[in-house]
């Protein structure tokens, strides 16, 4: 079927896809195509197709009908994509494999599946994985217009929250000062620079924090980010009074690094600090222990209480936006 395209080179392709996506210019119907290094994306209106792109016109196959894994297993296996790897969290080794080969036989675009081998370990919160398909734990994770490049098996990582990092990315204003004093691989970090922040990223994991540096390079905001090794609490004094946001996503501990915190915060600073509570009580303990560690000093203005996630029965994964005013 002879269709107006883009034409882009295969290695610009996803990106130019996601954007005429958000866009609602991709034709469902039919097939994107690869030929000689180029990627052929058919467009809806080639009139609202943004100028830097090539228009073209093309002949592409009409799409048939895609297997997904539920279609080839008989039933919906649970999974988590991130980039190219499918992670799952399967006891039965037997059936481990058999949705491992439905994923792999898919229309999905992966080519490793990990199956959780282990709880999430030590404070460098790593976990150990099996491999069913494919080779290597390493992957570029996409995520609103940022890429990540990431070791699952050697860093921290939770595609689960990209919603949640949205929600605060889109608070951040030009020209401020943010802090993440847990920051890994730069989830935070990064969104937050593309938006004209400086940014400084602290981690206990080492590893960790050379992929921020790489994904600063790789999403063009090496100039604005800092990345700190260490403990937060003894590598960060000399930021201190800097900082007019601050990310704490440590959920079971974020309470033993408030006083540091503090410390950091300028006269006029938003905490995002994240919690694990009982449903009874979700938010009581995170706002008692900010205020004790915070006041007199500053008011304490809770803007926002929000439940992120269920974490376990009775358990909820919380964040609250507290505003601290010298």
């Amino acid at each position: 079927m002879e269709v107006p395209c883009v034409r882009v080179e295969r290695e610009q392709g996803e990106a130019a896809r996601r954007e005429l996506a958000e866009s609602d210019l991709v034709v469902d119907e039919v097939e994107i195509v690869v030929e000689d290094g180029w990627l052929y994306i058919p467009v809806t209106n080639p009139d609202a197709v943004p100028s830097e792109f090539e228009l073209v016109s093309h002949d592409l196959p009409t799409r048939t009908t895609q297997r997904m894994p539920a279609d080839i297993l008989g039933f919906e296996p649970s999974y988590e994509r991130l980039g190219n790897i499918v992670l799952i969290d399967e006891d039965d080794s037997e059936l481990a494999g058999a949705i491992a080969d439905a994923i792999i036989a898919s229309a999905l675009p992966v080519e490793t599946v990990l199956n959780r081998a282990s709880k999430v370990k030590g404070e460098t919160r790593v976990r150990d994985w099996d491999v069913l398909a494919g080779n290597g734990t390493e992957t570029v994770h996409r995520e609103y217009g940022c890429e990540f490049l990431l070791d699952v098996a050697r860093v921290y990582f939770s595609p689960r929250l990209a919603t949640e990092r949205h929600r605060v990315t889109e608070q951040v204003t030009q020209d401020e000062h943010a802090f993440d004093m847990f920051a890994g691989v730069g989830p935070f970090v990064i969104p937050f620079a593309n938006r004209g922040a400086t940014v400084v990223g602290a981690d206990v994991n080492e590893v960790a924090i050379d992929y921020l540096q790489v994904n600063a390079r790789r999403n063009g905001v090496e100039d604005r980010v800092t990345a700190i090794p260490g403990d937060v609490r003894g590598t960060a004094t000399e930021y201190e009074d800097w900082a007019d946001r601050i990310v704490m996503n440590l959920p079971h501990s974020a309470d033993e690094f408030l006083d540091t915190a503090v410390a950091l915060a300028s006269d006029d600073c938003v905490i995002h600090y994240y919690d694990i509570q009982h449903e009874d009580d979700p938010f009581g303990p995170g706002e008692e222990a900010i205020r004790s560690a915070a006041e007199p000093e500053y008011d304490v203005t809770v803007e926002t209480r929000r439940e992120v996630r269920s974490y376990a029965p009775h358990e909820l994964n919380v964040c609250l936006d507290v505003r601290l005013t010298r």
